[in-house]
């Protein structure tokens, strides 16, 4: 299942600068533009894996799952 999020970018100087809205700790900073947002997603991606499975090891053995939308 695809999601979607918000890069928020900028040039500064020879740089792109870039932050996933809504996940904090994404950011990236890349020489192109194109760069930039192929380093988010990748960098989105596992962070988004780390946060999956330290929330299942702290959820131990006994745990259920639910979707939710908002």
């Amino acid at each position: 299942m695809a999601n979607t999020h918000t890069a928020v970018m900028k040039r500064d100087g020879d740089w792109w600068i870039g932050w996933i809205e809504e996940v904090p700790g994404v950011n990236c900073q890349e020489r192109s533009r194109e760069g930039l947002v192929a380093s988010l997603r990748v960098t989105l991606a596992e962070a988004l894996e780390f946060n999956r499975q330290e929330a299942l090891e702290a959820a131990a053995a006994d745990y259920t799952e639910e979707p939710v939308t908002v």
